[in-house]
């Protein structure tokens, strides 16, 4: 099969043909800038515990350190997948140059306000910070109504949660209070993300991926259970943020546990595991029912704390690697084959999804477990930086002929 003249030669959908290629795609910038932080704010993190170096000292170091990875580096990604994912749902132009570049600028002043609040202050800093979300919100609501794309409205809630629960959490702060409730609203906005999206590109990847090797056992598609499930997840991730030891959020939890586990089961991601690219995906989506199995244990017990990190580092962190990935080779016109050091980016991020809940359940060991957790942490998106900050910097490759 040959490729038309055209195919070859015209410039992608979305790309700039002037300015920096950085901000020709909302992907480039922000995959880019939430590798970097994911590793500079995990080293801050580290350093204040092991050294004691002062970190946002005004507003709490720990507080700072949540914080910084549920609405710093996480709303960064979400961003980038959103800003390139909206406009193949919609049909409409994507958010590029300029426009994407203040609103990068926004993301950026927020980090740079909340390591400051001891200079500036925790109320200017805060303010701030809380541009970000709202203006992603609005910028997302606008162009899912204008493609007239309304079940897509559902992410669009996703981020109306997120901006809620980090205004909810710069409040609790500054009034001296714990942010327990917002870190689990928004943890669980990030959860209910993967569910729904999850749900949107498992089986669809999946099912394109055995279908190009010429067999039929595909995933089960989209169907009634699939909305069960979403709404069980739902009902008990808003139970879990509100009463999260009651014996009724546990049980809601085992529920949703035993449905995503099915679920999972039913996309058939196992067949997938030749190609690493793909069932990290799945892999990424099996911390989910593990998410809610440890809400179920943790309303008789289990560490708080500890179902945080299965579901802040296995489900959300994870399947942001996998996307950003995927997304990162896939639309700057790399194929969609994970490298030997992707890979290697995966299994860290996989352990220290594993290693890092041990931490409060294992006291003696714990100062060995945050230690290695945060420098697997570092390296698993330094690896994504080392290998993918050259694809988003430049050009998209050229498609060329190909033979068939």
């Amino acid at each position: 099969m040959q490729i038309t003249k055209d195919a070859e030669t015209r410039t992608p959908r979305g790309m700039s043909r002037s300015g920096l290629v950085l901000f020709s795609y909302g992907f480039r910038p922000f995959f880019l800038a939430a590798a970097l932080w994911a590793i500079v704010s995990i080293g801050l993190w580290a350093a204040f515990l092991n050294y004691g170096i002062p970190v946002a000292s005004n507003y709490g170091a720990l507080y700072w350190h949540a914080h910084e990875m549920l609405f710093g580096f996480a709303p960064a990604v979400l961003a980038g997948f959103l800003l390139t994912a909206i406009p193949n749902w919609t049909g409409r132009l994507p958010i590029s140059g300029p426009p994407l570049a203040v609103l990068f600028a926004v993301w950026c002043a927020g980090r740079i306000a909340m390591l400051a609040s001891g200079g500036i202050g925790v109320t200017a800093a805060t303010a701030i910070d809380s541009l970000f979300l709202p203006l992603m919100l609005a910028l997302c609501a606008r162009e899912v109504v204008a493609g007239k794309k309304w079940k897509d409205l559902k992410v669009v809630a996703g981020l109306a949660v997120l901006s809620v629960a980090n205004l909810c959490f710069h409040i609790q702060v500054i009034g001296g209070g714990n942010p327990e409730l917002p870190i689990r609203l928004g943890l669980g906005a990030y959860v209910l993300l993967v569910t729904v999206v999850g749900g949107r590109i498992l089986p669809s990847f999946t099912r394109n991926w055995i279908n190009q090797r010429g067999r039929t056992d595909f995933p089960i598609p989209y169907n009634h259970f699939d909305i069960a499930t979403i709404i069980a997840g739902t009902v008990s991730l808003a139970s879990w943020a509100i009463w999260p030891d009651s014996i009724a959020t546990g049980l809601l939890a085992a529920a949703a546990a035993a449905m995503n586990a099915i679920r999972l089961a039913r996309w058939r991601g196992w067949v997938t595991w030749p190609e690493p690219i793909l069932f990290v995906l799945h892999a990424a989506y099996g911390f989910i029912p593990l998410g809610f199995a440890a809400i179920a244990f943790g309303s008789i017990g289990l560490s708080q704390v500890a179902v945080l990190h299965i579901f802040a580092i296995g489900a959300m962190s994870m399947m942001m690697l996998a996307v950003m990935t995927r997304a990162s080779r896939g639309h700057t016109g790399r194929q969609l084959k994970s490298s030997r050091v992707t890979n290697a980016s995966y299994v860290v991020l996989a352990a220290v999804a594993v290693l890092r809940p041990l931490a409060e359940l294992l006291p003696a060991a714990t100062t060995g477990i945050l230690l290695l957790s945060a420098i697997g942490w570092a390296v698993a998106f330094g690896l994504f930086a080392l290998e993918h900050a050259p694809f988003l910097c430049r050009d998209r490759k050229p498609l060329v002929a190909r033979k068939s």
